[in-house]
């Protein structure tokens, strides 16, 4: 069963006109996924995630100064830059919270055997958020805190992060460097923002970084993950996979330069059901990142999905 879980706090967080994260990003992965194929979805609403839940992950005066600055937001009515690019606004908190709660609860669904995956449609995304700072639209690091929640929660001790999107998750891996419980690893177009992510960064050797040259396409992407990231992933034998899902590596994509087509989300997506089926009782969760051309939103998210629904 693959379990969806969303929420409508996600569509109302607005980072400003002409801003790429928009809420029309979100909101065309969900007219996308109301489709036949995926009748059988299981779709929750997404909880607040606690502040216990993002002090696991941020440090606990970047969750104050957060919290702060959002009651200024809602008091004046007016958004806040947090950095050169991310805004927030009187409704992201919420949204935030949504976010990050969403990953803590598909964590708990499949590690208590509600479903095997789960998919979480939210924003604002998080993978560039680090233990201190909100950076690349990002405020809480939601997958992040959903591991970590794994392994405070749950007991675990071998939790895999998988990130595909076209920007390196520098929060997730800083995050993850710190903790040899988690492995982190990742492909993403270099150069490009935020300017981290060389293959010699290993964090305590649970860091696998793979950057591709703008222009790669689907077959040295199949490769680089055939051959070098997931033999690391089946090796560590992880009890559950986490993934950090951006699909603005695909070629329509405005803010990058990589060549990938539905078809490669697609096969990446059944290669990690796979392993996660070989080695975590096939418990799966995937969190919505990047991906900013609503073209290729609508046909490479259900892609990937359908990859996991066999």
């Amino acid at each position: 069963m693959l379990r969806l879980y969303t929420h409508d706090a996600c569509l109302a967080h607005q980072p400003g006109a002409g801003h790429p994260e928009s809420p029309a990003r979100l909101a065309t992965v969900l007219r996308a996924l109301d489709h036949d194929h995926f009748a059988a979805l299981d779709r929750c609403e997404a909880p607040r995630a606690t502040r216990a839940m993002l002090e696991r992950a941020h440090d606990a005066d970047y969750v104050a100064r957060i919290l702060a600055l959002a009651e200024e937001c809602a008091r004046s009515g007016a958004s806040l830059h947090v950095d050169a690019d991310t805004v927030l606004a009187p409704a992201t908190l919420e949204a935030a919270l949504r976010a990050a709660g969403a990953v803590v609860a598909a964590v708990d669904a499949v590690l208590d055997g509600a479903c095997r995956r789960a998919f979480c449609a939210v924003r604002p995304p998080g993978h560039h958020a680090t233990a201190t700072q909100a950076m690349g639209f990002c405020i809480f690091n939601s997958i992040a805190v959903g591991a970590a929640h794994a392994l405070a929660a749950h007991g675990l001790k071998r939790v895999a992060i998988i990130d595909f999107d076209v920007h390196h998750g520098n929060g997730t891996q800083d995050i993850a460097a710190r903790e040899p419980r988690l492995l982190y690893l990742s492909t993403h177009q270099s150069p490009l923002y935020p300017g981290t992510g060389a293959a010699s960064e290993h964090g305590r050797g649970n860091v696998f970084n793979a950057p591709l040259p703008p222009g790669t396409g689907g077959e040295e992407f199949r490769a680089t993950w055939h051959e070098l990231l997931l033999p690391r992933l089946a090796a560590f034998r992880p009890q559950l996979l986490l993934v950090s899902a951006g699909f603005d590596a695909h070629r329509l994509d405005p803010l990058a330069d990589m060549n990938l087509g539905s078809e490669d989300f697609a096969w990446l997506g059944a290669e990690l059901t796979t392993l996660a089926d070989a080695h975590a009782s096939g418990r799966l969760v995937s969190a919505l990142e990047g991906g900013y051309s609503l073209s290729a939103l609508a046909a490479a998210v259900p892609a990937y999905l359908a990859a996991q629904l066999g």
